[in-house]
């Protein structure tokens, strides 16, 4: 088992930042590819980035420009560095293993608005 505590989330105005971070209880180069997730409300959670152990990376399009998913296998964290923030980047954050998901942390909150 493993456990994700995600965090960094924030109110944020449009056009701002915010740096996710995802620590994760046990090893994650083990666990392979890592993703981000986002849920808004009444919407299904969708993929947002996903990064391998060898830096292979994918970008929904969505997000494409904007954000950059990055992995410290040391630290057993996965981060994602969000820029232009859009009101419709606004949902609950989360990280699990991309393609074969474990369990599902709480997540953490972004709230773009001015």
């Amino acid at each position: 088992q493993v456990q994700f505590v995600e965090s960094g989330g924030g109110l944020v105005q449009p056009g701002g930042s915010l740096r996710l971070s995802c620590a994760a209880s046990r090893s994650i180069s083990s666990l392979g590819t890592m993703g981000w997730y986002r849920q808004a409300p009444g919407k299904q959670r969708e993929l947002v980035a996903r990064i391998s152990n060898s830096r292979a990376i994918y970008y929904a399009d969505s997000v494409k420009g904007r954000f950059a998913i990055s992995r410290d296998n040391a630290k057993k964290t996965v981060y994602l560095q969000m820029n232009s923030l859009k009101p419709e980047d606004t949902a609950v954050y989360y990280c699990n293993r991309a393609g074969a998901e474990l369990s599902w942390g709480q997540g953490t909150q972004v709230t773009v608005s001015s």
